[in-house]
């Protein structure tokens, strides 16, 4: 009896061993995601306290695949890396730019949305990237608007922001020179902007900006369930209908999709 009962036992504490972050999500029946919850159009907080966006929406995706439900955790630019790490999240769908250092913490998918890094100005004031190198710049903090910025203008000044339409905010009241971010997210901040007609987003790009959905290192049948989703919705053309939803002609931030989800 004693034998039949550890042996049980070394059975039970063999499965928890090989048992990964999939399997706990599949066995909860929720898959935990990590969002920004002030950066439309890629997510935003509605007043019933429900997310919507274009991060929401392949969050949604990915937890359809599963045949979870999903439940939305809204996190600060700086703390994304840290909570997939610490298990705070099972995944990030965060407007999470792809870098070869942020791949040294964590695993990144397929590019799910392809855009340029632009600065978001008062019209006329600095038309070359050249302009901005002692300029005051403003970034989400723990963004790669930050450490680009950081990166190509080291004389700048850089203030750090909450989110993007804070930055916005600061850049109307004279605080601050340029607010440095993808280009849609800017798109979005300067179309709300009261005098949007003085502001104008630059020609220049400083980078390409590839989003990734994160997952922790090692956790390889989550990241291939991931990628299998977001190749799939390319496929079935559910990918154009999230991308004309809200980069459409018809949105308030309309963007060309130049690109496509491939392996």
């Amino acid at each position: 009896m004693l034998r039949l009962f550890i042996a049980s036992l070394l059975s039970a504490i063999s499965l928890m061993a090989h048992a990964d972050l999939l399997d706990t999500i599949k066995a909860r029946g929720v898959l935990i995601v990590g969002v920004l919850p002030d950066n439309p159009p890629f997510a935003r907080r509605n007043d019933n306290q429900t997310f919507s966006g274009y991060d929401i929406d392949y969050a949604s995706l990915i937890a359809r695949k599963m045949g979870v439900k999903l439940k939305v955790q809204d996190l600060d630019p700086g703390e994304r890396i840290a909570s997939v790490k610490s298990g705070k999240v099972d995944i990030l769908v965060a407007a999470f730019t792809k870098t070869p250092e942020r791949e040294r913490e964590v695993s990144c998918s397929l590019g799910y949305f392809v855009a340029a890094q632009k600065a978001l100005t008062k019209k006329g004031r600095y038309r070359t990237s050249e302009s901005l190198a002692n300029a005051r710049l403003g970034a989400s903090k723990g963004t790669t608007g930050e450490s680009v910025s950081r990166k190509l203008y080291p004389k700048a000044s850089i203030t750090t922001f909450a989110d993007i339409p804070e930055a916005a905010r600061a850049l109307e009241q004279g605080h601050i020179d340029a607010v440095m971010n993808d280009e849609p997210t800017l798109a979005a901040a300067l179309n709300k902007m009261p005098n949007k007609a003085n502001y104008e987003l630059s020609d220049y790009s400083n980078t390409t900006e590839v989003l990734a959905v994160a997952v922790k290192l090692g956790e390889k049948r989550l990241m291939t369930l991931v990628n299998d989703s977001l190749l799939e919705s390319e496929q079935s053309g559910e990918a154009v209908q999230i991308f004309n939803r809200w980069f459409g002609p018809q949105t308030n931030t309309p963007f060309p999709r130049t690109f496509r989800i491939q392996n």
